[in-house]
């Protein structure tokens, strides 16, 4: 076990190392940042000193491993609009993103695993029909546009939840739900499938032929033997969610992460733009290292690959 961990550690590192180059290249495809500010007041002096306050002076290569040098250690710089540390404006705005990105991924557990793994044992039954109905129409709603139907009906129309902002608990609760309906659909589908390969399996039949109770043969034989595909999308959900989902953010006013990147992209911040994109770079990468890990216990069979 200790040297499978220990070949996936290197292998996120070396991701997260490989993914700093393409993150600092692409900061450097316009060109010097201080173009994006020349004014017709700008002096030679004014240029000089932007290039030593932001490094800007140095070839690239230079700046590169100044950048990642102070990156390691949470100095991302100074936001070019805001005057503010990039890493204190990343800060502020992850709780938020956090809080709304695990209210809606636990959601989406809750609500498309089991219902993924009823939709299965109950395969062509209108309880199966049922499910993948609700998986068709998760994966076909846009969320902008459940999110202003649910604003519609439970803010304007019943006045039961207030929209926008973060004022408290109830302002969560249709945002996660937004998140949580979307994406609940592709962990019902993935479970499904899943379940329906492994169901369908020779030592299936067999524990059904010793007299096991359909309770055990679901989901001790079946669902952990099923398990690797769902681990592998709930990852990835998680993931995405704290990284910031911008639709539903935007949708709700929501301060978290997705809006402060849509702000930094919309006015060429730079330094916040390499500093997001370098903390998303590291939640992917983690999130995969945790997935890896959960299919070493999952599956004995992979630790040694």
């Amino acid at each position: 076990m200790a040297g499978f961990l220990t070949r996936r550690l290197l292998a996120a590192l070396f991701s997260v190392f490989v993914a700093t180059i393409i993150v600092f290249v692409m900061s450097r495809l316009t060109g010097d940042p201080r173009e994006q500010f020349l004014t017709v007041e700008t002096t030679e002096e004014i240029w000089e000193a932007w290039g030593k306050k932001f490094g800007l002076d140095k070839p690239l290569i230079v700046q590169y491993f100044i950048w990642l040098g102070k990156s390691a250690t949470l100095d991302m710089g100074t936001s070019l609009n805001q005057a503010r540390p990039v890493w204190d404006m990343i800060t502020e705005r992850l709780w938020p993103s956090a809080e709304l990105a695990l209210t809606g991924w636990f959601l989406s557990i809750a609500i498309g695993l089991p219902l993924g793994v009823l939709s299965a044992v109950k395969r062509g039954t209108p309880v199966d029909y049922l499910g993948r109905w609700f998986a068709l129409l998760g994966q076909a709603l846009p969320p902008f546009w459940l999110g202003m139907v649910l604003i519609l009906v439970f803010s304007i129309g019943l006045d039961w939840l207030p929209a926008g902002t973060r004022d408290g608990p109830r302002n969560l609760i249709m945002p996660a739900l937004t998140l949580a309906l979307i994406n609940a659909s592709s962990n019902l589908r993935i479970t499904r499938s899943a379940m329906l390969d492994v169901l369908d399996s020779e030592y299936i039949k067999l524990a059904r032929a010793k007299g096991v109770s359909s309770k055990g043969v679901v989901w001790k034989h079946a669902f952990r033997n099923a398990a690797i595909a769902p681990l592998t999308n709930a990852g990835l959900l998680l993931a995405g969610f704290l990284a910031g989902t911008v639709v539903t953010e935007t949708v709700f006013a929501w301060p978290g992460l997705g809006r402060l990147v849509v702000d930094a992209v919309r006015t060429n911040d730079f330094p916040v733009v390499s500093g997001l994109t370098l903390v998303f770079t590291v939640i992917y990468v983690g999130a995969n290292l945790l997935v890896d890990i959960a299919y070493g216990f999952v599956d004995p069979r992979i630790r040694i690959s």
